[in-house]
């Protein structure tokens, strides 16, 4: 699916192929980035992959990001559109073994098919399905970039959400062949936006800007704990975002070559040397992400879509 009601028109040969996929239900910022993909024309949407935030707080967290998933699509008026896959509902047993998904099936698929258009996968979550979709099928590595929202800060790596739901998966493609973006914790966490910024850019622009703005507000009052020093309280961050914005401006000066490392126990970066070069951001342009995120939900709504 390609929105494309713009009075601009993107060139047909700079449209790409994207597959998101996104722990939706863990916290309130995916939805935003999988709006944001959804309303920019240079991107011809595959499929939403629902991805787990492992089992420790929602058994069942795949299912849950796969019925978020379905209400933003919903939202959009794009249902019957969109189309919504599962991915695996665990991380991986260990760096052998994939966890075959309809997610990680539509991964292999999408890399293998006969078309020219470049093909980009995003992750907003763990790295499990894009594994699983390598171990299955090892030849998708050079038919594909992957951006990935997730990792410590360099050198030395640490605790980091995404990364902690699955080790396993995140060594075997830092292992690979696979052409990889990093955005680490240090740079998603630039996308701060205020409360007052989102009910007054986001939440009048119709159906959809109510529900992103809506859900973030009540994720961040109820789901963070009173005490807790995290968010201010007039806070938020977008750090799923840049996963978009950097397909539509790569920043191509704001990134290191780094030899991908191993990935420890303790979410420590292990640098062997023995491992291809990634890209590693050091920074991101929040201002371009975010206004171009506030005017497609304002020329969406004005148009007449929801």
């Amino acid at each position: 699916m390609r929105y494309q009601d713009y009075i601009f028109q993107v060139p047909e040969e700079k449209i790409v192929r994207l597959i998101t996929d996104t722990d939706a239900k863990n916290e309130a910022d995916d939805d935003f980035a999988v709006v944001h993909a959804l309303l920019s024309p240079k991107i011809e949407n595959v499929g939403l992959v629902a991805a787990h935030y492992g089992t420790g707080r929602d058994a069942d967290s795949m299912e849950r990001s796969y019925r978020e998933l379905e209400t933003v699509v919903e939202k959009m008026g794009f249902t019957g559109k969109m189309p919504v896959f599962h991915g695996a509902a665990h991380g991986l047993p260990n760096t052998s073994t994939p966890v075959d998904s309809e997610g990680a099936r539509l991964i292999v698929e999408e890399a293998m098919k006969a078309d020219d258009r470049p093909l980009y996968a995003v992750f907003l979550g763990p790295l499990t399905d894009l594994a699983s979709a390598y171990l299955m099928e090892p030849r998708i590595a050079k038919r594909l970039t992957a951006i990935w929202i997730g990792g410590g800060l360099y050198p030395d790596g640490g605790e980091e959400f995404n990364l902690g739901n699955d080790i396993a998966a995140a060594n075997v493609v830092f292992g690979s062949n696979i052409e990889l973006w990093q955005v680490p914790k240090n740079v998603y966490e630039m996308m701060p936006v205020t409360m007052a910024e989102l009910e007054c850019r986001v939440r009048p622009w119709g159906e959809i800007g109510a529900y992103l703005c809506d859900q973030l507000m009540e994720h961040a009052m109820t789901d963070i704990p009173r005490k807790s020093a995290f968010r201010s309280g007039e806070s938020w961050v977008l750090g799923d975002s840049p996963a978009i914005g950097l397909i539509l401006y790569e920043d191509r000066f704001s990134f290191d070559w780094v030899q991908a490392p191993a990935v420890g126990a303790d979410m420590n970066y292990i640098h062997t040397k023995r491992f291809r070069p990634i890209r590693v951001y050091r920074k991101i342009d929040s201002r371009l992400i975010l206004e171009d995120l506030y005017a497609k939900l304002e020329l969406f709504a004005k148009k007449g879509k929801r």
